[in-house]
């Protein structure tokens, strides 16, 4: 827990410093042969192709469940050479879109679809594989949330936060704006790395693989 809260810290500094700087995203990252190559690159290249503007296609990435704000925010500095300020705000939006819808519609469309067969084993996996994975969300809800949401790892995030809000019995407005607060946590951090180019991925690779060390001897230790 302390671990996670020192890597949010450093990383607000650190884009403190480097937004207060005005960094041209150009210069520091130039990862346009990397982006090409990403999966989040490949959906916007194909959805500008079709005329939707540049801020349009971000938060259309920013709002897709896995890709979320970490794949967003690296498409609006690099591919469409955005702003910091502009990248952020505008990912942000898309990411936090998804959220009252889940917490708000999940429960009833869940409880008519799993009337079929197909589709309560579907959602018996989903909400199986999300009370695994948001242990931190049981144990602390709103501020377990906020974490959850907060680190921005493949399996975290706004879409797995508002699942397991929902299934963990949360309340709806608590959760939207715990979701919106990591939401606006994990977009200061990926801005930060994205910034810093080569030394932000470096960096963010350093911070996500001790998370994951810790919390799989912490999980170990546990009986």
């Amino acid at each position: 827990m302390k671990l996670l809260f020192y890597t949010i810290l450093v990383s607000l500094i650190i884009s403190v410093v480097s937004i207060a700087a005005d960094i041209p995203t150009d210069t520091l990252g130039s990862e346009r042969v990397l982006e090409d190559a990403s999966h989040s690159g490949k959906i916007a290249r194909w959805l500008h192709e079709r005329g939707i503007p540049g801020d349009i296609v971000v938060v259309i990435i920013a709002t897709l469940p896995i890709v979320e704000l970490r794949g967003a925010i690296p498409v609006a500095m690099h591919l469409f050479d955005m702003p910091i300020p502009r990248s952020y705000i505008l990912c942000v939006i898309g990411n936090i879109i998804p959220v009252p819808f889940i917490l708000l519609l999940l429960g009833p469309v869940s409880r008519f679809l799993r009337k079929l067969k197909i589709f309560d084993r579907f959602f018996g996996w989903l909400f199986a594989r999300t009370r695994r994975r948001s242990e931190t969300i049981r144990k602390y809800e709103e501020l377990g949330l906020i974490i959850f949401v907060a680190i921005p790892l493949p399996v975290t995030g706004a879409w797995t936060g508002s699942l397991a809000a929902f299934l963990f019995g949360l309340r709806f407005w608590p959760s939207f704006f715990c979701a919106l607060a990591g939401v606006c946590i994990a977009g200061v951090i990926v801005t930060t790395f994205s910034a810093l180019g080569l030394i932000g991925a470096i960096a963010a690779a350093i911070i996500l693989f001790t998370i994951a060390t810790v919390s799989i001897f912490t999980k170990k230790r546990e009986p």
